[in-house]
């Protein structure tokens, strides 16, 4: 929609008074050059490159779509489009416009490009949150490239968006911003002219809390920036304390020093926590953790060693949930990862526990590195190739399913190791019915107990 009266008021006072911005809108980039993060998006004869302008030829810009987490920059990008291309720009969001507003702005584009030889590029926030028909009234101005669509969703597309308007569009997916992108444009804020102008300066352990706080959200991280900077100058105070910052996001600074010693110590009280049953400890941990900005696939990882570390077959479902979880966590992340990790650190720490199978692959481990190895029996050799029944190979062997018991009572370890047992079930959960069948199996394959 063409900017009003009021919305051209507002703009040229921000222009002229850059403080009565917000910080995070002063310092969006400029240009394509000073975007930090997406690098991947922005390589010469990028589509964000020629929607700037950046390419001659024969082939126009491509209509896209942006799809990633909140504060990665998707308006950012759209805004240095809308300040740096030749054509005519219009913003909507999805949450305000509907389809009266679409069709006014495809009209208008086509007034545009007819009369006066004008592209027009519309910047479509929100995408997910307009219905099929709404979509579908994008479809013949984006086909017929009337105007060149600029999409931006925080949803799944492929869920969220119709599938008409997704292959006429590329899809950008943008990557969550790093610590070092979110340091790069906090230390900007603080010396550029359009931000703080060095009226006050980061000691390392505040920016250090900064970082935790904005979770990868460049918005964030500048509005708790802002906020924190005139609390300190309302303060006469030329340095952002963290006590400050503090009590200016209300949100306490935790412990927590992600490449040292409580890094892996409160994983491992974490992982002990639920080893020992005690739910609530080990949510107490978890949260520290997810306070404290780690990363939510190492958390994953050490779920996922637990499950078979400490439970085992007492619980088959645990090892389920931890990888479920897992992969559930890469494909969400932060902060709704969360939700994720105590959903699979309150089964674990419920489950019946056992530590079976993992003293069972250690006693196993060391006969093996002792030595206790010896050769295969010769009824269990590979006799597939050719020579192999004369070397013997296979000769003897009993088919386990010839049987009507389905087990064959014949000598599978080498005879350095015959009769050694290294599985020994607990009664635990759901391991008492293998502890049942590891009893029944033994006596039916012919051993007695040592």
């Amino acid at each position: 929609m063409e900017p009003d009266l009021f919305t051209a008021a507002a703009e040229e006072r921000q222009e002229k008074e850059p403080s009565s911005s917000p910080l995070a809108v002063r310092m969006r980039p400029r240009t394509l050059d000073e975007v930090v993060g997406q690098q991947h998006l922005l390589k010469p004869g990028s589509p964000l490159r020629r929607l700037v302008g950046e390419a001659s030829g024969p082939a126009g810009p491509s209509s896209v779509l942006l799809w990633g987490p909140p504060g990665t920059g998707k308006t950012t990008l759209a805004y240095v489009v809308s300040k740096a291309t030749d054509a005519r720009f219009v913003e909507l969001s999805a949450i305000t416009a509907g389809v009266k507003e679409v069709r006014a702005v495809i009209d208008g584009a086509r007034r545009a490009s007819g009369g006066y030889g004008k592209e027009t590029v519309l910047f479509l926030d929100e995408i997910h949150r307009f219905s099929k028909a709404q979509q579908d009234s994008l479809l013949p101005a984006v086909e017929n490239r009337w105007v060149t669509l600029i999409a931006a969703t925080t949803e799944n597309p492929y869920f969220s968006v119709i599938s008409p308007l997704l292959s006429r569009s590329l899809l950008l997916t943008l990557e969550p911003l790093t610590d070092d992108d979110i340091r790069s444009l906090i230390r900007r804020a603080l010396t550029d002219e359009r931000g703080l102008k060095e009226a006050v300066t980061l000691p390392e352990e505040t920016e250090n809390h900064l970082l935790r706080i904005a979770g990868g959200d460049a918005r964030r991280a500048l509005t708790a920036l802002e906020a924190a900077a005139g609390a300190a100058l309302d303060k006469g105070e030329a340095e952002i304390g963290l006590t400050t910052l503090e009590e200016t996001v209300d949100r306490a600074a935790v412990k927590y020093d992600r490449d040292g010693d409580q890094h892996y110590d409160v994983a491992s009280a974490l992982i002990k926590s639920i080893r020992g049953s005690d739910v609530d400890a080990a949510l107490h941990y978890l949260a520290r953790m997810i306070e404290a900005g780690e990363d939510p696939r190492f958390i994953a990882r050490r779920l996922m060693i637990s499950a078979s570390e400490d439970i085992g077959l007492a619980d088959p479902t645990a090892l389920q949930t931890a990888v479920a979880a897992a992969q559930a966590v890469a494909m969400i992340g932060f902060p709704e990862a969360a939700l994720t990790l105590s959903h699979a650190t309150i089964a674990l720490a419920l489950a019946p526990k056992s530590n079976a199978a993992t003293t069972a692959i250690g006693a196993a481990l060391d006969d093996v590195r002792k030595g206790l190895a010896g050769p295969v029996p010769a009824h269990l050799r590979d006799s597939h190739y050719k020579g192999a029944t004369k070397l013997g190979h296979g000769q003897g062997y009993v088919y386990p399913h010839d049987l009507p018991e389905g087990i064959a009572a014949q000598q599978y370890a080498p005879d350095e190791l015959k009769g050694r047992e290294y599985y020994e079930p607990t009664r635990h959960g759901a391991e008492a019915r293998y502890a049942d069948a590891v009893e029944w199996t033994r006596k039916n394959l012919g051993r007695k107990r040592s």
